[in-house]
């Protein structure tokens, strides 16, 4: 008997054809795919590295292999800057914009302490879910470490350490109680543990890989921040990494060495520059250079031991890598051996970003800045931008490198140097004890800055446009220091 529409051998039909017309759709439909774990986060930064001290960024006399591949894994960006220092330790100040995202006009006491109402980079990440992980240098007082990192190790608070085989080291307390180290005359005698015969970089690569191989960084994604105190001196390393360097064209002098510096710039004999003595000689600055490159490998090396910890856990493709340092360093060019000037020697960094969304074997010329790093992290991984937060993200630059980010630049030392550059030209002007001194470079021709335009009568018009410009780039606070003081143009 035919089946009726009402009939219960129907309704077993209907819902026999309905599944088999359902089934056939789902087969026919696009497959649903799982969506991606959110991308890891490590940031590995350097100490006084200067900008193109990478082989594979032009520099061919340095044995850089792993910071090699990580950039052909990624964006190499050779026009970074750190924007300066209102201290002589400019380390500080440029890490508390690094993780504040502020100028150095909207820090409080230049770094040495973090605002409470300043939002940290890694109280960010773990709003949002991801486990932080402290390990290395913390120059910006203790208190501003554990709101960063809900973990961490071997931590060095405070600024430079004096032998990178004996270095004083805390452990993580969650308690935050780190009073004893912070700004102690003498940190060996209030650390927890002092090493020797280790050295620092390799104890931080150490802490690193065993976060990587931890429980935690298995469990859900991790920020991972690891501050190296190299290549700062002392510069000392395993000999095998000065032997890289001991021939004769190793460590050549660059085009700009002076044996002293033309003019008083206001820190002439800061602590960075009695490293050596006036005159400088060629053969003095000869060996610094060595020992520099020597701890750049050294510490390439420990950066390689990092990333292949990370390919071994199967998180590397998940994982973005930001590689950069704190500032740059003069190592006898214009007569300098520190990092308290201008010159692009002084404020330009390596920056390397490679992971997941990011363009691969690509060099960017787009200008930025350390502390834009912050805003960039929250923009690419889609976390809302702290409003306590001053600078600029350039993640559309990460996909497509060719991208422009910043235009003009401004950069500040002291109560003594101030510089604008617009990406063609840079101007420096110095107020030191009344003296006022001008420097004018077409800095993408004379990269080496040996050769001030500002005295010649052809570019007084340029003088006065970059002079409007500097005026106009001034962040807010700027305008109360001294430098500005009986200073007019």
């Amino acid at each position: 008997m035919a089946n009726l529409p009402n009939s219960p051998a129907a309704g077993v039909a209907l819902s026999l054809s309905l599944a088999c017309a359902a089934a056939s759709q789902a087969s026919a439909a696009p497959q649903q795919t799982r969506a991606a774990p959110r991308p890891n986060v490590i940031v590995l930064l350097a100490d006084d590295m200067r900008a193109g001290t990478i082989r594979a960024l032009g520099h061919p006399e340095l044995i850089t292999p792993n910071l090699d591949a990580l950039a052909e894994a990624g964006v190499a960006f050779t026009r970074a800057y750190n924007m300066g220092g209102l201290t002589g330790a400019v380390c500080m100040p440029s890490r508390a914009m690094l993780m504040t995202g502020r100028t150095m006009f909207g820090l409080d006491g230049n770094g040495q302490t973090i605002n409470k109402q300043h939002t940290l980079l890694g109280e960010v990440f773990a709003k949002n879910g991801y486990a932080t992980h402290g390990i290395g240098k913390w120059h910006n007082g203790t208190a501003s470490f554990n709101r960063s990192f809900a973990g961490g190790a071997e931590i060095l608070f405070g600024g430079m350490t004096y032998n990178q085989f004996e270095i004083p080291l805390a452990h993580y307390d969650k308690t935050g109680k780190y009073d004893k180290f912070e700004w102690a005359r003498d940190r060996r005698q209030v650390c927890d543990h002092v090493y020797s015969n280790r050295h620092s970089a390799e104890i931080f690569a150490d802490a690193a890989v065993d976060f990587i191989k931890s429980n935690e960084a298995a469990s859900r994604p991790f920020f991972m921040y690891v501050a190296f105190t190299t290549p700062h001196d002392p510069r000392q390393v395993p000999q095998k990494y000065y032997a890289m360097y001991d021939g004769k064209d190793a460590a050549k002098l660059p085009k700009n060495f002076l044996p002293e510096h033309p003019f008083d710039n206001g820190h002439m004999t800061g602590r960075d520059e009695r490293l050596l003595g006036w005159p400088r000689g060629k053969r003095a600055v000869r060996a610094e250079i060595r020992d520099y490159y020597a701890t750049i490998s050294h510490l390439d090396a420990q950066v390689g031991r990092i990333i292949e910890a990370l390919k071994k856990s199967g998180q590397y493709e998940n994982t973005i890598i930001v590689f950069s340092a704190d500032n740059g360093l003069a190592v006898g060019q214009h007569g300098l051996m520190g990092k308290q000037s201008l010159y692009e020697h002084s404020i330009g960094i390596p920056m390397i970003w490679a992971g997941p969304g990011i363009a691969k074997n690509a060099k960017s010329e787009a200008r930025c800045y350390l502390m834009d790093v912050y805003p960039t992290l929250c923009e690419k991984l889609g976390f809302t931008i702290p409003s306590s937060v001053q600078t600029e993200s350039f993640a559309k630059t990460l996909a497509n490198p060719a991208r422009a980010h910043r235009g003009g630049m401004y950069f500040a030392f002291r109560q003594f140097q101030r510089a604008y550059s617009d990406g063609k030209y840079k101007l420096i002007e110095y107020n030191v004890k009344n003296t006022r001194t001008t420097q004018l470079f077409e800095i993408t021709a004379d990269p080496l800055e040996m050769e001030n335009l500002a005295g010649k009568p052809e570019y007084a018009g340029k003088v006065k446009t970059m002079r409007d410009h500097l005026l106009a780039a001034r962040p807010a606070g700027d305008e109360k220091m001294d430098f500005w003081k009986g200073f007019a143009f």
